[in-house]
């Protein structure tokens, strides 16, 4: 009987345990489903605002707002965020103004381009080898990117010009300009392979005289010529007049013909959608901060650290390959008030802030990585609460999306085999009586080329080479700036930090520039004159955070001056070095603006004539009048609007109290204030 009660407490105890397992898992399920209907609810609902609501839970930017009047009349908004004026009138038009005849079928012959250097060499000698081709009549053959093409392990799915590009759209944008076909001919591809075509390494120079009398007499003999372009360019920036028709050539390559690849137009799609989410406009910093740039215009000192070091050894490689000329010791404090530095981060914020943006403004910095590392950002993560980048607004799927499938790279340095190793380890167990000493450690292995680690630098005088894992992320970068590059042009307000390159010729953001110039002429562009800047900033730096109410003024004066004035030197400077940087007026048209408008204009110098630098700017078609422009013109006057702006003073961070102002700070005068806004609301011209 005992045992019987035994097994009859087993059986009910085994019940117990059933039931219990299957609340638990009905509990599991009801879990599950909950999670998944919150997120569902979180996704479809609210609108527009759902996906920026959903997706920001993934993200590492947590947006922080204040509530501010973001109207289009308000004078504050104007001066910040409003159009430049004196270029309102002022449209893109890249279309032939005179007769221009349609690619003859039979040609001269194939141009093969292969093509060196990063995104913004790239894009310029696209635009170049198009030129070249129009110039020749002759075939061109879809360039050869070789930073993809030497890179190892990178997307199959893509290959050198698509791995950026789409090319489908490219051959069809410039069908009635240039014949572009996708490869050489067969019995052409193998005499390339066996290196019997001719080739000219031609350099950003060339003008259209050598190309008539040089190249054009090889191409036609042997049907085929290789064009190698590795500074930036293969073709003159500023050409004779009587090839005008060229330069807007130029212009229809790169902000018509050149779309970068469904993946990356994607994703820069929701990067931009991410930073609009919330309804506020943003600004575009991009730093320009490259190793090559700094070392080119010897701006090492202002590191102080293992980055010194980095900066002096490119130097010292430049000048040993004539690419610069000079000593290896430059005055990098010299150099900084001549303008020829860039301007740290922490500078661009303080200029931004004494302008009056706000702490909570948003602030897309491009570019991978800064150099001098994520430190050199500190001070501006300070200063303005929503600081973000690329990867804080996108995921690593989405990355690997636009990457597409990549090999798995085994890029470990080499050790031992693993034989050995056990071989002394018996020994070791079998040799001498105990206690003896332990063996000693293998050696730890140097991981020189691992991003961010420069420990070759206090050891070696001689860089190692690039790795395949570098390689490859070399092609990845041409990805980040494409990204980058979106963004920049489609924001609100752009400011560079540098506008040139490690050979000293215009970058990145004076591509960025250009484009904004060529799309969006009234947009706020900064153009700094970084030698007055650095001058107003040294006036301020034993107390660099807190400055009066007069250096603000002076601050503010330079900056919207230099939205009309800095096209000047832009004009000067930039444009005989490379066209894109400054594509007015060969590719612009102007309108007249309507009575209407002008009768809402209360002051003569908001009229639409433009700046003499800019040229001879032809009128606009008269079919491009049914196109109205974004313009925020009220019918009061806008003059008579007063201002409240509680950062024209004290600290450059976020105040705890709103009412106070930090330091010895001023406060603002009404008519002082009212007077920059009426500047500004008058384009900034004075």
């Amino acid at each position: 009987m005992k045992w019987v009660a035994l097994k009859g407490d087993g059986k009910i105890a085994f019940k117990i345990k059933s039931r219990l397992k299957w609340v638990g898992l009905v509990g599991l399920v009801l879990s599950t489903f909950s999670i998944l209907t919150h997120f569902l609810l979180a996704r479809y609902t609210d609108g527009g605002v759902s996906e920026y609501q959903s997706s920001i839970t993934i993200f590492s930017w947590r947006p922080i707002f204040e509530n501010v009047d973001l109207s289009n009349n308000n004078p504050l908004y104007q001066r910040l965020w409003g159009p430049v004026r004196l270029l309102e009138s002022l449209h893109p038009y890249a279309n032939p103004r005179e007769n221009y005849a349609a690619p003859i079928h039979k040609t001269s012959g194939f141009i093969f381009v292969r093509i060196r250097g990063g995104f913004h060499e790239i894009r310029n000698s696209i635009c170049d080898a198009v030129v070249v081709s129009r110039l020749l009549n002759a075939t061109l053959v879809i360039p050869e990117l070789q930073s993809t093409t030497s890179s190892k392990g990178i997307s199959t799915q893509f290959k050198s010009f698509a791995y950026l590009y789409n090319e489908d759209q490219f051959m069809a944008a410039l069908a009635k300009d240039v014949k572009i076909v996708k490869t050489l001919p067969k019995h052409l591809k193998g005499a390339r392979r066996k290196k019997e075509i001719p080739s000219f390494k031609v350099s950003n120079s060339a003008s259209p005289h050598f190309y008539e009398h040089h190249v054009l007499p090889v191409l036609s003999r042997h049907s085929v010529v290789e064009l190698v372009i590795s500074e930036g360019g293969g073709l003159q920036a500023i050409l004779p007049p009587h090839l005008e028709e060229y330069q807007r050539l130029r212009c229809r390559v790169a902000y018509h013909a050149l779309s970068f690849r469904e993946e990356v137009e994607e994703l820069a799609t929701k990067v931009l959608d991410r930073l609009r989410a919330s309804g506020r406009p943003f600004i575009a910093y991009d730093p320009g901060m490259t190793r090559e740039a700094l070392a080119y215009y010897g701006c090492a000192e202002l590191f102080q650290d293992v980055h010194t070091e980095l900066i002096q050894h490119k130097r010292s490689w430049m000048i040993k390959r004539g690419i610069i000329k000079g000593n290896l010791s430059v005055d990098s404090a010299k150099q900084r008030r001549n303008g020829l530095c860039p301007l740290m981060p922490e500078e661009v914020g303080i200029l931004l802030r004494a302008y009056g943006y706000s702490w909570d403004t948003i602030i897309y910095v491009s570019g991978g990585e800064v150099f001098g590392g994520q430190k050199k950002l500190i001070p501006l993560h300070a200063m303005f609460e929503n600081v973000v980048d690329r990867t804080s607004l996108s995921t690593s799927w989405e990355l690997n999306k636009v990457y597409g499938r990549e090999a798995n790279l085994d890029d470990k340095i080499s050790r031992a085999p693993p034989v050995k190793e056990e071989i002394k380890f018996e020994a070791w167990k079998t040799s001498g009586p105990r206690p003896r000493p332990l063996p000693p450690p293998p050696a730890r292995p140097k991981y020189y080329n691992i991003e961010g680690w420069w420990g070759w630098v206090a050891e070696s005088d001689r860089e190692p080479e690039s790795t395949v894992m570098e390689l490859r992320t070399n092609a990845h970068k041409l990805l980040w700036e494409a990204v980058d590059y979106r963004v920049c042009v489609e924001a609100d307000v752009f400011i560079p930090g540098f506008d040139r390159d490690g050979k000293g010729k215009p970058n990145f953001a004076s591509l960025v520039m250009g484009h904004r110039l060529y799309q969006f002429a009234a947009s706020k562009t900064f153009r700094l004159d970084r030698k007055a800047v650095g001058k107003l900033l040294d006036e301020i730096r034993e107390h660099l955070y807190q400055a009066n109410h007069a250096w603000i003024k002076s601050v503010r004066r330079h900056l919207k001056r230099k939205l009309i004035d800095g096209l000047a030197k832009e004009f000067t400077g930039s444009k005989e070095l490379s066209f894109l940087s400054f594509p007015v007026p060969e590719c612009s048209c102007t309108r007249q603006i309507s009575p209407e408008k002008i009768s809402n204009v209360s002051s003569p110098s908001s009229s639409s004539k433009l700046p003499a630098f800019v040229g001879d700017t032809r009128s606009c078609p008269s079919w491009m009048n049914g196109y109205t422009l974004a313009q925020s013109k009220d019918k009061e006057s806008e003059e008579e609007l007063e201002e409240d702006d509680s950062t024209s003073a004290g600290l450059f961070f976020r105040q705890s109290n709103t009412n106070q102002e930090a330091g010895d700070g001023e406060t603002v005068n009404k008519e002082d204030t009212q007077m920059e806004d009426n500047e500004d609301l008058e384009g900034g011209d004075r």
